[in-house]
């Protein structure tokens, strides 16, 4: 990853990341500097944030429907919908 070619023989699409996260830590005082940068990188190489944002959309997506199904329910048996609280 870190020469630059990717696994077709172009350039590897992680690697401007590297390159900015690596000419940060060439030239910082403290790896803490490049932290964004190293974040970013990461980020690029494993969309564990992207996958994250996912989950919790598809989660929420879910439990929308899980109420939708509920109150329908509840209206189809003349019981009043019980608004829930968080």
């Amino acid at each position: 990853m870190a020469s630059g070619w990717g696994i077709n023989g172009n350039k590897g699409r992680c690697y401007d990341f590297w390159l900015e996260f690596s000419e940060c830590m060439s030239r910082c005082r403290q790896p803490s500097d490049c932290g964004l940068l190293r974040e970013d990188y990461i980020e690029c190489l494993h969309h564990s944030k992207e996958f994250q944002r996912r989950n919790r959309i598809y989660k929420e997506e879910q439990r929308q429907v899980r109420a939708a199904a509920r109150k329908a329910k509840e209206e189809a048996e003349g019981a009043p919908a019980v608004a829930a609280h968080h």
